[in-house]
């Protein structure tokens, strides 16, 4: 499935943002606070996905050539598994490309499979491991894609 309204994310959005984030990540959310001071970064682009109005997922990239970084991916649990991630992933890389960028980094949970496995697909090798980035036990990937 892919989106097709996927926009810009704008200051309205962060509450339903965070009721995303809060159920994806609950160990590690992030806060209304850093939404909005992401948002208001020049070298970030965030987009959110709606299906039928609906805010059902959100991701960020930080473009400063030559190199991007993925800040975030989420979607709403009723929503996973139908291609939606993967959308937002594609658009982000879309952006990082246009800006000139050569390589795309992340950091994704390592225990994560399917995470893991959307990145991998979408041409991300595994470059490096993080011991307990997301607390205790929560080793972190730092997954990179070099421009073909």
């Amino acid at each position: 499935m892919t989106v097709n309204d996927a926009r810009p994310m704008r200051w309205w959005d962060i509450p339903d943002v965070i009721s995303i984030e809060e159920s994806a990540f609950p160990a590690t959310a992030w806060s209304p606070a850093q939404f909005w001071s992401e948002l208001a970064q020049d070298d970030r682009t965030y987009l959110v996905a709606e299906i039928s109005g609906q805010l059902v997922a959100y991701a960020g990239v930080m473009v400063r050539p030559p190199t991007a970084d993925i800040q975030t991916i989420a979607v709403s649990a009723d929503c996973r598994g139908r291609g939606i991630g993967r959308d937002l992933l594609d658009r982000l890389l879309r952006v990082a490309e246009g800006s000139g960028c050569s390589e795309v980094l992340l950091e994704v949970n390592a225990e994560s499979a399917p995470a893991v496995t959307l990145y991998e697909s979408a041409g991300f090798e595994v470059i490096s491991r993080r011991s307990s980035y997301y607390g205790p036990g929560q080793d972190a990937f730092i997954m990179r894609r070099r421009r073909p």
